[in-house]
């Protein structure tokens, strides 16, 4: 078992720390809340540290799960000359591949492995366990760090080089962004022609159509729920990521593009918290 610091208690990281916890490791956590730590604290065996430099002091791994790239370098900086030579750290969160091949190299200075290593699959995956991950990072460092997130994810992929995760989880969103917004054009239509929803799905869903989405988000959208899931606002700060990655390596995105103003338009009717398969808001708001 490892001595392990997790930085970080969202709503992703307060599950994935208490799986590692519940497998044995021995984990100290901190959070930008306290309150979050001690909650985290009566829930799981483990310890809580006050500031980014104590919580990763001798841990072998430490794992961040922030919001974005200011969060992560704050945290790192604060952190780094407590970290000892040898350890590992992983970082969850979705950031630039611009930001995670400056840290591996930052930290490679300093005698740490470094692997930026995104999630997907949601609240739900962490909290079951059952998360997918893409890691960019030294496949020597990726092979010391598996074993160790295997207790919260269902698969894990070692893309290649520090930023290839995260350029991966772009490659993820991207997918989504598009797979989404026919998902609200598609329920919208069905609606406006007056067919029953559930039967629509029977149909449709054990064929080409069928996604994770439209499992899982197809029946919410029709009855016009979405406080729960993946928010808009990080969203639009991943499809960002996906856009200026996009502009240094000439690909061509149009329709990522214009689902990315579409989310701004669900943001400016302050959804900005609802999940992302409010989409079809714009469609229905519009009548």
């Amino acid at each position: 078992m490892n001595k392990i610091a997790f930085l970080g208690l969202g709503v992703m990281g307060y599950p994935m720390a208490g799986h590692l916890a519940n497998s044995g490791h021995e984990v100290t956590v901190y959070n930008r809340s306290p309150s979050k730590t001690d909650h985290w604290i009566k829930d799981h065996d483990g310890k809580g540290a006050s500031t980014p430099d104590a919580v990763v002091d001798g841990a072998e791994i430490i794992f961040t799960c922030l919001g974005d790239d200011p969060d992560v370098a704050s945290v790192i900086e604060k952190a780094a000359a407590s970290i000892t030579p040898g350890a590992i750290v992983v970082d969850h969160t979705t950031a630039s591949p611009a930001l995670a091949r400056r840290l591996h190299g930052e930290l490679a200075e300093l005698g740490v492995g470094f692997l930026d290593a995104p999630v997907s699959g949601g609240q739900a995956g962490a909290e079951n366990g059952k998360l997918a991950m893409m890691c960019g990072g030294d496949g020597a460092h990726f092979e010391l760090a598996r074993p160790v997130m295997d207790a919260y994810a269902a698969r894990i992929v070692h893309i290649g080089a520090a930023g290839s995760g995260q350029l991966c989880k772009a490659v993820n969103q991207i997918c989504i962004a598009g797979l989404l917004q026919g998902l609200s054009e598609g329920v919208h239509f069905a609606a406006r022609a007056g067919l029953d929803i559930e039967k629509v799905l029977e149909a449709i869903s054990g064929g080409a159509a069928q996604s994770w989405q439209m499992e899982n988000r197809a029946r919410t959208m029709a009855k016009d729920e979405f406080d729960f899931g993946f928010a808009v606002n990080w969203m639009r700060k991943d499809l960002r990521i996906a856009l200026t990655e996009a502009r240094e390596n000439g690909a061509r995105l149009p329709v990522t593009a214009l689902v990315d103003q579409f989310y701004a338009d669900v943001q400016a009717m302050d959804g900005g918290r609802w999940d992302t398969s409010s989409l079809i808001r714009r469609l229905t708001d519009i009548d």
